[in-house]
């Protein structure tokens, strides 16, 4: 699109914002429009008039109580055709908007501060940047994931082609790659606060940055080149269809537009920050900046402005001023410019700026190699009257405002810095400054005296709609919220009859005997009708039931012969745990004690390298009724699971990680165990995930169980954040795995939590499951593993 080679010119420009147009992107309707949004607090939708130059605006879109930063756009469904509108705003919140009300569809809250970047992905998924720091994936109206890792605001997000890969990039400088919910890469390289991302292909993208520079990279973290030519701050970059070449836009005043790797052409404009640009799907180019001034340029002469539009446009180019402390145009020195003979010669290539003093006024011209002449882009002003520009350029700790302080308090001490927007409490502000910095009250009056002073009393709208967060956190997973704690029917894993093999070293869900229950095994098709789905949703939970008590108390012994005094367990210990493990293994009727379960817990404790056999005892009891009660109960639960998560640190002992693992699937089996794994869903996905990275097929086979058991309950309650964990967590461990018992349940659970649920099958999609699975569908041996998986490939 950007290869035709002419020069881009004014096609027009358009008033409508109140404020600094802060975000663009280009609409899917009306054909040919583009949405805008601002710090006035509204979006608006234009569509391009019939007279083919001009732009017209169909509707203003309010719904944010704060400036609106960022806008995209989310791609058609069966339910919206015409796309929906998202706008993140400086009030915490996302907007969602239909394409012909002004009003919002709805509203997403979660962040704790400014959203500051969007980007819609397939299927309906939104990921949203935030000066909070972290990134959130929503699914309609639900927030699915939270990506932390960054250390300072995410300035930018981007969803990529390839499913379950998205971009963020943050004042802390680096860009992190997310695969499934997990941080897979971390890009560094730019020296300043990361500000644009830009999409080149399936493993190629732009970034921008406060350094002035353009990266280009590879997602397998090498970078490609970088591209410099900005003098400033570079606030956002947008690529071209179906080409390699771009824009940016920055504080420097320009628009430049790079084609085959070098800055082919450079616009300025009469505003100091040009804070957004997008790309029409005609190549025309859309930029918004600190005036509130829409302008849209093009390389077609037919869409070009009229002369006297053009003309219109380059005098208040020459009127505007430029400050000489922004370094746009270098060092300055006024007494050694030369004067207009100066323009007398040609330029050297496209944007480059000669000064010039004409009657002791400094003058900045640019030239423009399609039209071979000098353009007047300002007079350089002096530094003694240029007053804090207010559109929030300065930045403080990753984050913006309009005025950063330096406050002595005495002068021996130390200096510091008081973050300002106009729109705050001077009051407020003076108190949370005072506080964070922990000095004396008595200076209230001086702090918010000297804020009024300096800031001349300059608010924005008024300060009634200050914006208090109401927010907890809604969209974070959190352990021991309602959506976990419901209370769930008491799985009894023992009535599975045919369906598990208690005995069964691999406690396979399989069909019994690994006998295939389906007709026409190879002509899947004709007989699909036929075959029946008995893998999932699974309704029980799995358990490890397979014991050797005369094995397991023999180990008990000889360990116990080496352990130190401390841990040593006298005779009558370790028939009390014989006892006990007779109890819990059905071998008796006995109901296990209080005596009983004190001394398990002291040998459970034992050190890392003996502890393992206790562990099987714990592993083998937890099954029972009265020792879930006691462990899982409100009273002990937190020593419980702190022991069992101790033990799946990857760096302990394999044998320790396995049992933990075991134990924790049966503690499932009770009322009591599954209310506690509920509650510490994430705490324990996130601890057990690590396991992963060994090669022990029986670890795996327990993590996969450990999903599954998650799967069956969350399917009962209908929990999407904890279903969206667990299809990050079946993802990310699908990549690594190769045993096909721990596949074919991963499988169960993947069929177990979509089943009945049209926003977990969405999401699967939008995470890239289904690629990851298809390679099952051929599986030979064991055919269960084939024939689940096309189950599951139905369903999405």
């Amino acid at each position: 699109m950007a290869g035709e080679g002419g020069a881009y010119r004014l096609r027009c420009s358009l008033v409508g914002h109140g404020q600094d147009v802060r975000g663009l992107t280009r609409g899917l309707f009306p054909q040919g429009g583009f949405v805008s949004v601002s710090r006035d607090r509204t979006a608006r939708l234009w569509a391009p008039d019939g007279l083919n130059r001009g732009f017209t605006e169909m509707h203003c879109m309010s719904g944010h109580s704060n400036f609106v930063s960022c806008v995209c756009i989310i791609p058609p469904s069966d339910l919206y055709p015409r796309g929906l509108i998202a706008t993140g705003g400086n009030d915490h919140n996302i907007c969602i908007f239909t394409v012909d009300n002004p009003a919002p569809l709805y509203i997403l809250k979660g962040h704790k501060n400014t959203v500051c970047s969007l980007s819609s992905g397939k299927f309906g998924t939104l990921l949203s940047g935030s000066w909070d720091t972290t990134a959130k994936v929503w699914l309609n109206d639900r927030c699915m994931m939270t990506l932390q890792g960054h250390t300072a605001a995410i300035w930018a997000v981007k969803i990529l082609p390839e499913q379950g890969l998205m971009l963020t990039g943050s004042a802390d400088k680096t860009i992190k790659l997310w695969k499934a919910g997990r941080c897979e890469r971390t890009f560094t390289g730019h020296e300043d606060c990361v500000r644009g991302l830009a999409i080149l292909s399936e493993i190629e993208f732009l970034s921008c940055a406060n350094d002035a520079s353009v990266r280009r990279w590879q997602i397998s973290g090498e970078c490609l080149q970088v591209y410099y030519g900005h003098t400033n701050y570079i606030y956002s970059i947008s690529v071209f269809p179906q080409c390699k070449d771009f824009v940016t836009t920055g504080e420097d005043r320009s628009l430049r537009i790079w084609k085959q790797g070098e800055c082919a052409q450079t616009i300025r404009l009469p505003a100091q920050s040009v804070w957004c640009c997008c790309v029409l799907d005609n190549g025309d180019i859309v930029v918004g900046a600190s005036d509130g001034i829409i302008r849209v340029f093009t390389e077609s002469s037919e869409r070009t402005a009229s002369a006297e539009e053009i003309q219109a446009f380059e005098n208040e180019l020459s009127q505007a001023s430029i400050d000489p402390k922004t370094g746009d145009l270098g060092d300055i020195n006024a007494d050694d410019l030369p004067g207009r003979e100066h323009l007398k010669d040609p330029g050297t290539r496209d944007g480059q700026t000669r000064l010039i003093k004409d009657n002791g006024k400094v003058e900045a011209y640019q030239w423009s190699v399609s039209e071979g002449r000098w353009i007047k882009i300002g007079d350089v002003v002096g530094s003694s009257g240029a007053t804090q520009q207010t559109s929030g350029k300065v930045l403080f700790e990753g984050k913006e405002y309009d005025y950063v302080f330096t406050i002595d308090v005495n002068e021996s001490g130390p200096s510091y810095k008081l973050p300002y927007n106009i729109t705050d409490d001077p009051w407020l502000t003076a108190y949370n400054f005072l506080q964070k910095n922990d000095l004396n009250p008595m200076f209230l009056d001086q702090v918010a005296n000297f804020i009024m002073d300096n800031t001349k009393g300059q608010t924005l709208l008024s300060t009634s709609a200050q914006f208090s967060d109401p927010f907890t956190g809604a969209g974070r997973y959190v352990p021991g919220s309602s959506s976990g704690s419901s209370t769930i029917p008491a799985a009894d894993p023992f009535t599975g009859a045919g369906r598990y093999v208690p005995g069964s070293a691999s406690n396979a869900v399989a069909p019994v005997g690994g006998v295939d229950p389906y007709t026409g095994r190879g002509a899947y098709q004709s007989a699909a009708a036929k075959v029946e789905n008995i893998y999932f949703p699974k309704k029980d939970a799995v358990t490890f039931d397979q014991a050797n008590p005369t094995q397991i108390l023999g180990k008990l012994k000889e360990l116990n012969g080496s352990a130190t005094e401390e841990h040593k367990l006298t005779e009558d210990d370790l028939i009390i745990l014989e006892k006990l493990l007779s109890a819990t293994c059905n071998t008796s009727a006995e109901t296990p004690t209080a005596q009983q379960l004190q001394t398990l817990w002291r040998a459970v404790n034992w050190p890392e390298d003996i502890v393992f056999p206790a562990l099987d005892i714990l592993r083998l009891s937890v099954r029972h009724p009265t020792v879930n009660e006691n462990f899982c109960s409100e009273k002990d639960h937190v020593q419980f699971i702190i022991l069992l998560l101790k033990f799946l640190n990857p760096k302990g002992k394999q044998a320790n990680q396995l049992l933990a693992l075991r134990a924790l699937c049966n503690c499932f089996v009770s009322q009591a165990g599954q209310k506690l794994m509920m509650e510490q869903r994430d705490e324990i996905m996130t601890q057990a995930i690590e396991t992963k990275s060994g090669n022990n097929k029986n670890i795996h086979i327990a993590l996969a169980t450990l999903t599954l058991n998650y799967a069956v309950c969350l399917h009962k309650v209908n929990n999407i954040e904890g279903k969206a964990q667990c299809l990050s967590v079946i993802s990310t461990v699908m990549e690594v795995i190769q045993d096909l018992e721990a596949i074919f349940r991963l499988l169960v659970a993947l069929g177990t939590l979509i089943s009945d649920d049209t926003n977990a099958v969405q999401l699967a999609k939008s995470l890239g499951v289904d690629s990851q699975i298809k390679k099952y569908a051929s599986v030979s041996e064991p055919a269960k593993v084939k024939e689940c998986c096309r189950f599951v490939l139905n369903l999405l």
